[in-house]
């Protein structure tokens, strides 16, 4: 009986990596094609892999315990939290804020912290839509169209900030409280300032002013200083892996060039919900020249489901398989409804602009 409970909480933590390594496996066997990975794809999992040892290293400093403890003072804190997600996605991803905030909300000795975690998903992925550096697929159609600073950021604008209104008034809405059992205040050890550093470095590697390779420095750091540090998610890593793989699969299957704007958004949005928004990018950038419908398509499609945007998937992920968290049932259904809401309202948006 045990061993069932243990394998029905396994099926249900991890039936994302699951799920996409059947998916994974459909396409190779409809296409008889094995999936040829891009040197930008190999880069992305490799810098989330390097992020993810360095905020897992700054949390078992006792660091984001800390910063946890300063945000619990005062009011507001959905508030303050909402819109520190927002603005920070702009500036080093959607997905990266996430890695940050996340964890941090996870260490508040507050109530709600499920809403707050959506709200936070919700936060980045409209924040992250306003610049061509915010999320990986913004940053592929701004460079694949060679599009201009100004132009791609007054075709988005509408989506981010009609969405940075209505989270400011949700999160005032809902109301927080500290009653639970006090926690044990951790010493911020040593070794937090050089994870402050390595995380510095690794945005820098973002934003393309430091190679990639230079994300080697963290795992050094970790493999002889810290190896706790390299216990991480590796589940969600290979659920990207897949992902990349169905997409390029997909790509075989698929081709037609798409012009009509509402088609290019609607299957772009659509079939966001099925493989993630970025190889939906990837996969929709090969058939169709209308960049501002592609654009809209797959921010809107980074709302939805759980596999909408790889930032759900990291909001979900750090959230259900943290140790003080529970009813990952609840969580998932409370996760999905608001998020789709988040998707019919941006589809209502497109088409009344």
């Amino acid at each position: 009986m045990k061993t069932q409970v243990i394998f029905v909480d396994f099926i249900l933590k991890e039936w994302l990596v699951i799920a996409s390594a059947a998916g994974l496996i459909l396409t190779i066997f409809s296409t008889r094609h094995f999936p040829v990975y891009s040197t930008q794809e190999i880069q992305v999992l490799f810098i989330l892999f390097v992020l993810f040892v360095t905020v897992s290293g700054l949390q078992k400093s006792g660091l984001i315990l800390k910063i946890a403890q300063n945000i619990e003072k005062g009011k507001a804190i959905p508030l303050k939290l909402v819109i520190t997600s927002f603005f920070l996605s702009m500036l080093v991803t959607n997905d990266i804020a996430l890695i940050v905030i996340v964890p941090l909300t996870l260490s508040l000795n507050v109530n709600r912290k499920d809403i707050l975690v959506i709200l936070e998903a919700l936060a980045v992925n409209a924040g992250s839509a306003l610049t061509p550096f915010g999320n990986p697929q913004n940053l592929f159609i701004y460079w694949f169209y060679a599009i201009h600073p100004y132009t791609f950021i007054k075709t988005i604008a509408p989506f981010s900030l009609v969405f940075f209104g209505l989270l400011i008034v949700f999160s005032l809405l809902v109301k927080t409280k500290s009653g639970m059992q006090e926690k044990v205040i951790q010493k911020v050890n040593k070794k937090a300032y050089i994870y402050g550093i390595l995380l510095f470095i690794v945005l820098l590697t973002v934003l393309h002013v430091l190679p990639v390779s230079t994300g080697i420095l963290t795992i050094l750091f970790a493999l002889i200083f810290d190896r706790k540090a390299l216990r991480i998610d590796y589940a969600l890593l290979f659920s990207f892996l897949f992902f990349f793989g169905i997409a390029d699969n997909l790509k075989l299957m698929l081709a037609t060039e798409i012009n009509h704007s509402r088609h290019i958004f609607l299957f772009s949005a659509l079939s966001s919900q099925i493989m993630s928004n970025v190889p939906a990018t990837l996969l929709f950038a090969k058939f169709t020249s209308n960049w501002q419908a592609l654009l809209w398509g797959v921010n809107t499609g980074g709302f939805g489901s759980l596999v909408g945007s790889l930032a759900n998937l990291i909001a979900y992920k750090l959230y259900v398989t943290h140790e003080d968290t529970s009813n990952t049932a609840s969580f998932t259904v409370k996760f999905l409804v608001m998020s789709y809401i988040a998707f019919f309202i941006a589809i209502g948006l497109y088409f009344n602009r």
